[in-house]
């Protein structure tokens, strides 16, 4: 069952995305773990949102979740756009990073579930080392079919983290987290897309001006010019906001 959330929200296309800042996203997420009551914590963007709209069994997923923030600058604008603003922009690799800081001061438990063998090992020995105060209780390779998925769970359970990081990609790990939520009973479970790679070294984050002029999603199409296609869902957004203003925040 859902819990419901304290946080305020503005309703994009029907998806409930949080208004809160960092800072306040981090405190209820705080009160989640001491609660024990599992959130799943979604980084909504405009391609989920779009993915959404066009798969009903997605969009389920959208609005079941405990909390979704306003991950891409695209949510944030159709937010503004719509007069009903969010507080800022809650990047998903930022929310990681703030909420392992949080662990350092509880000695949170964290398992990492995701990516490749080597990616996966990386990133749990940089992120034990950035935050010593946090405990990796675990960690896994994101190379596993659906007939694994009851032994992953089972070392998860064992593991009995306080947060849960799953980077399998937007399209799986959303819809993997959903499906065992309850199953896996962990306070925070948040799918982290590309984070690892960026933790590892395998990849870079977009610089700092890109990040400050909102503008993340074009380092990456520059980097990556394969992801065109999937980068076509951010104009059919802003064009179906546009056309749509009066009902993109209805409910």
């Amino acid at each position: 069952m859902k819990a419901e959330s304290a946080v305020p929200t503005v309703p994009i296309f029907g998806i409930r995305v949080s208004k809160v800042d960092m800072a306040a996203t981090v405190a209820y997420l705080t009160e989640a773990v001491h609660t024990r009551i599992p959130h799943q914590v979604i980084t909504a963007n405009p391609i989920m949102v779009m993915a959404a709209l066009e798969d009903p069994a997605y969009m389920d997923i959208m609005k079941s979740a405990e909390l979704v923030v306003p991950d891409g600058t695209g949510v944030v604008w159709a937010a503004n756009y719509c007069n009903e603003p969010v507080s800022e922009r809650v990047a998903g690799y930022d929310l990681l990073h703030e909420l392992m800081r949080q662990g350092e001061r509880y000695n949170w438990k964290v398992y990492l579930l995701g990516s490749t063998p080597e990616v996966i090992r990386e990133t749990a020995e940089r992120l034990q080392l950035q935050y010593p105060g946090v405990i990796i209780a675990g960690y896994h390779d994101g190379y596993f079919g659906p007939d694994a998925d009851e032994e992953i769970i089972a070392g998860i359970v064992k593991a009995n983290p306080d947060l849960l990081f799953v980077a399998r990609g937007a399209d799986s790990q959303e819809p993997w987290i959903a499906k065992y939520k309850s199953k896996l009973g962990v306070p925070i479970m948040m799918g982290v897309g590309g984070s690892f790679d960026v933790i590892s070294g395998k990849s870079k984050r977009a610089p700092l001006v890109f990040q400050k002029m909102r503008i993340e999603w074009l380092y990456r199409l520059l980097k990556e010019p394969t992801r065109y296609k999937r980068m076509l869902a951010l104009p059919k957004f802003a064009l179906k906001v546009v056309r749509e203003k009066d009902k993109v925040t209805k409910v």
